[in-house]
């Protein structure tokens, strides 16, 4: 009987929880994320990111080692607390996760394949592979960033909700586009406004600059 992707939404014939393509991507992404975690150690250092910039003189001396890396290493933790969620679920025996975090990454991730023919038909399996995805998302950020041209930044968009606040977000022209679209707010700026649409960023940075 076809059901429907718990995690894509597209149609389903093998009546799964997940869809194949779903299957596989979970599959994929399980098995890449030992190399991202030790990747991510590369990182670690002050040094390592172009978002980490010299203290001025005078200012704080820099940390030994980068928080947000620190943190994001521990989320790789997730990965076996789900493999413990599947075994109480298959009211099986607690897993044995020792050793160091990458020691215990590998085997949770190995765990978790083992089980991928049970997991499919899982009513959790749709959170698994959205935490999984977030976690490869997040460590492929940094590790993996996206090599494509981000298009030219514009501004803040200058559109105003009903209330007369401004929206803000930061305004791209993406490669290849003729419109600026704001993802926000959704308000779109045609070859034609540009001109106006300059003078309101610039007006609006310069109230903002007037009162700080």
């Amino acid at each position: 009987m076809d059901t429907t992707c718990t995690h894509c939404h597209a149609p389903d014939p093998t009546g799964s929880t997940l869809c194949v393509p779903c299957t596989t991507t979970l599959t994929a992404r399980l098995q890449q994320l030992p190399r991202m975690y030790e990747a991510l150690a590369g990182h670690l250092a002050p040094g390592s990111s172009s978002g980490q910039g010299r203290a001025g003189k005078g200012g704080p001396a820099p940390l030994p080692l980068r928080v947000d890396i620190l943190d994001l290493r521990a989320e790789f933790e997730t990965v076996c607390g789900w493999l413990s969620a599947v075994h109480e679920a298959r009211r099986l025996q607690v897993p044995r996760l020792a050793g160091d975090a990458l020691t215990r990454l590998h085997t949770a991730v190995a765990g978790l394949l083992a089980h991928m023919p049970w997991i499919v038909a899982w009513p959790h399996a749709h959170d698994l592979a959205q935490e999984i995805g977030d976690l490869h998302r997040n460590a492929s950020s940094v590790v993996d960033p996206d090599p494509r041209p981000r298009g030219r930044r514009i501004g803040h968009c200058p559109a105003a909700y009903e209330d007369g606040v401004l929206c803000g977000a930061v305004l791209t022209l993406r490669p290849g586009e003729q419109v600026v679209s704001c993802d926000w707010c959704t308000a779109t700026y045609p070859p034609a406004l540009w001109a106006g649409l300059k003078q309101l960023i610039d007006a609006d940075a310069s109230h903002a600059s007037s009162a700080a």
